[in-house]
């Protein structure tokens, strides 16, 4: 078994690229705040461990739009009479904490909202460097192991 094929390591480097992926796509959301008609991407966040084939970190995110407030989806579904229910309107307690953060959509169309790209931004960057830096701690910890440090 090769250092290359440590489960661990895998994962690390499927997590980095999917953080790099996305902020390309952070980034083309931001370049194109202006263009009318423009609607928002973002990934979705992969499972790793489950990817495809029993291959850990084969899932890799895939692309989506971004759901405004009030669109097909953004609600629960009650698949089961065992479920509980929970009223979709605003009244009851703590109503206005499980509504759904959307974005704002312009007369010309174009649904990207520059703060909130900006925070998704600083957040994939702090996730890729916490995902870089365990790599190379990981690597660190087996050159210990086999002493060539």
């Amino acid at each position: 078994m090769s250092v290359t094929d440590l489960p661990i390591l895998g994962l690390l480097r499927t997590r980095m690229q999917w953080h790099q992926t996305r902020q390309k796509v952070l980034s083309e959301n931001v370049a194109n705040a202006d263009l009318p008609g423009f609607k928002p991407r973002d990934l979705i966040n992969p499972e790793l461990g489950r990817g495809r084939g029993g291959n850990p970190g084969a899932g890799f995110g895939t692309l989506a739009m971004a759901q405004p407030v009030g669109a097909a989806g953004a609600g629960l579904a009650v698949t089961s009479p065992a479920h509980i229910t929970i009223a979709q309107s605003g009244d009851g307690p703590g109503a206005a904490s499980r509504q759904v953060k959307g974005f704002e959509v312009r007369p010309s169309g174009n649904g990207v909202n520059l703060e909130e790209e900006m925070m998704k931004s600083g957040d994939n960057q702090a996730d890729y460097q916490l995902a870089s830096s365990l790599y190379q701690k990981s690597l660190e910890t087996l050159k210990i192991a086999i002493g060539k440090r």
